[in-house]
Parts: structure tokens; sequence; C-alpha cells
């Protein structure tokens, strides 16, 4: 059975976004789509029968989202195969159920109520946050989010938490047809000293050098496993953060790695995924890895 791309959807226009750019995912892997409301209006207007006239204002609405979307996602390709639900619990809930089945979840960058001073929703972050399989804002310009770029952006950071992220980008990467770039920033730390011989001569020569094996080191298995997929290298001087964030202007989808800690609640993002959740210039893939 095919597991399928999850898209929280909400009636927003962020939602409605997202709807689009999941199905050419779903069309480039060849997987269903399906098409998520939650809310918990059940709780306050109590079950109605199928058969009911009077259906309560909320459960029309929802009925009205999931169909709209489910429209829209026919139009844009009617060969992706798509199926609607409405869950009666919270939206976190939901998604993060959802995805202990599925290729993938997608959301919007911003939710229907959400506040015009948030650069993020909230649901959205939650669910980045905490979830199991992979996690998709899809966010950014129209150049992103039309794929113009034929470029995606991989941030190559700890070995521990990156090898889940290294595999579903040139997955990402074949599946598009298009140049990955792989990228670890790297810096000087400022206690550094002349007293190891490997940095008498040039200090930042060393710590460019293994940073660049550390990233051949991340990339090696998986780009044996992929070798139609064009791999550019680059090792950067500079906080991550800036590095990737500058970057994604030029990229068609941004991945990150994030570590899931056995048994730890609670929200397990680091500030490189946080800042890219709020600030990339297009979407942003948060790959989680179990340490």
């Amino acid at each position: 059975m095919e597991l399928p791309l999850v898209v929280g959807v909400d009636g927003s226009e962020s939602s409605l976004g997202a709807v689009d750019w999941a199905v050419e995912e779903a069309t480039r892997h060849g997987v269903p789509l399906r098409l998520v409301y939650a809310s918990l209006w059940e709780r306050y207007e109590g079950e109605v029968p199928s058969y009911s006239v009077d259906r309560p204002s909320e459960q029309v609405l929802a009925d009205n989202i999931v169909g709209t979307a489910a429209e829209r996602a026919h139009q844009r390709n009617p060969d992706v195969k798509v199926s609607t639900d409405v869950l009666a619990e919270d939206a976190v809930t939901a998604l993060l159920r959802e995805g202990q089945n599925a290729f993938a979840v997608i959301t919007g960058s911003r939710g229907r109520g959400g506040l015009s001073g948030l650069l993020l929703g909230s649901v959205s972050l939650a669910v980045a946050a905490r979830a199991h399989c992979p996690v998709i804002v899809v966010r950014g310009d129209k150049a992103a989010l039309s794929g113009v770029h034929e470029r995606i952006l991989l941030g190559v950071g700890d070995l521990a938490a990156g090898s889940s992220a290294v595999t579903f980008a040139f997955r990402e990467a074949e599946a598009r047809g298009c140049t990955l770039d792989a990228v670890r920033a790297w810096r000087q730390p400022a206690y550094d000293t002349t007293d190891h011989p490997l940095l008498a001569g040039d200090a930042a020569k060393f710590h460019e050098m293994r940073a660049a094996t550390l990233l051949d080191e991340a990339l090696g298995r998986a780009a044996g496993e992929h070798p139609a997929v064009q791999v550019r290298r680059a090792t950067v001087e500079g906080p991550a953060r800036k590095v990737l964030l500058e970057r994604s202007a030029a990229a068609d989808l941004l991945i990150v790695g994030a570590r899931r800690r056995h048994g730890h609640v609670g929200l397990q993002l680091s500030r490189l995924a946080h800042a890219a959740l709020h600030h990339a210039a297009c979407p942003v893939a948060v790959i989680p890895q179990r340490v």
C-alpha cells in the first residue's frame, strides 16, 4: 500500500497553496493525496446523524473546506488519487497521528486563525517540531513554489541527526531531475591556538578542510545509491542559519534534519530548523532522525 502525502487544509489561502504544491509532489513520487481538516466542533455540537437536514454550521464549513481542496487538486492533476477526511480533534494531534502512516505531512505556513504578526502558524510549527515523518511547510515566493530554480538545498550538519535528511534530499533531487546543493557551514572557534600542528599553518584552512571531509562522509552512501543526481558540494564560513537562508532564495526546497530523541516530549527543533521555517525563501522540509 502506498503511503499518502497528508495535507492539512483549513480553507486559508496558505493551505490551498500547500494543496497545489502537494499535487505536484504527489505526481513526482507517484503517491496519493490525503486532505485532512481537523476540528473540535463535534465536542461542542454533538453528533449529528448523516441524514439530518439541520447540520451545524461548522460541519458544513468542514465539508466545504475539504471539498474545495479536493476539487482544486483534481483540477490541477486529475490523475492523482485524492481522499479527504474531517477529523474531530485538534489539528496538531490529527496531523501527528496521520503522519504515522504518511509519505510526508504538508502544511501551509499560515493558518486560517493566524495573527498577522506571526511568520509561521502554530500548527505548522508544532507538527514540524514533533512529527516522526518528513514535514514540509510550503512557503516562499512564486519562483520557488513553481520550481523554476531546479535546485534543492540541503543543510548538512550533525551526521548523527542528518542521515535521513540526506537520503530524502537525494530521492527528491532524483524525482525532480534537478541539482542538489549540499552545504555545510563552518566557523573558526575564537579559542583556536597555533599550538596544534595542523593549525600552525592556516587555522581557517584546517576548519574548512574538516568541513569538506565531514560533508563528503555525510553524502557518500546516498551519492553512491543515486549516481544520476548532480551534486554541488559547498563549505561556507559563517553561521549555518545565515548561510542557508541566503541560499534559499535560489532554491525550490530547503531540507534540514531534526533530532527526535526517544521518550522526549515537547518541541524538538534546532535553531537552524526554527529559523528556516520562519524565514526561508522557499518551502522547507524538516526530516526527523531518531537518535
